[in-house]
């Protein structure tokens, strides 16, 4: 792999002085997403990871939209999700989200999904800085923050 570039010229994003590196969002199942047992279908769960991550990145100054904006991109390379129990319909449910892990360009954030304190799921995601046209990038001041480097 060729060496990640810099980010363009002025694209750091806004200042992110106290980026959380974890968040927890609550949500309340739809009955969109659960299957004929009943159940949360269990790829749901990655967009409920998805969500979190989301929230995560807002939280901390560095929406999805604006680090896309500044010509930074962080696909998904890799993704796991381990279940332990049933999610239903209209329950209401954490998602715990924090960022792991930053090596070179690669973010990992791992997620515990909760109901009332029991453990239901947990994974991670892992990502890339890239720009635009798909080359790695050094990561921006504020995500090696939300990461904790």
């Amino acid at each position: 792999m060729k060496e990640p570039e810099e980010p363009a010229a002025g694209s750091a994003v806004g200042a992110a002085a106290a980026a959380p590196r974890s968040h927890t969002l609550t949500l309340r199942v739809p009955y969109a997403h659960t299957d004929a047992m009943g159940v949360v279908y269990y790829a749901n769960y990655l967009v409920y990871f998805e969500m979190a991550r989301s929230a995560l990145l807002r939280e901390a100054g560095l929406p999805y939209g604006e680090l896309e904006r500044r010509g930074v991109h962080l696909p998904v390379v890799e993704a796991h999700c381990a279940y332990y129990r049933p999610a239903r319909f209209d329950e209401l449910l954490a998602v715990h989200t924090r960022c792991a892990a930053l090596r070179g360009a690669r973010l990992r954030i791992e997620y515990e999904i909760t109901r009332d304190g029991e453990r239901l799921a947990a994974g991670y995601t892992e990502h890339v800085c890239m720009s635009p046209q798909g080359r790695p990038l050094r990561p921006t001041p504020e995500v090696r923050r939300l990461a904790g480097a």
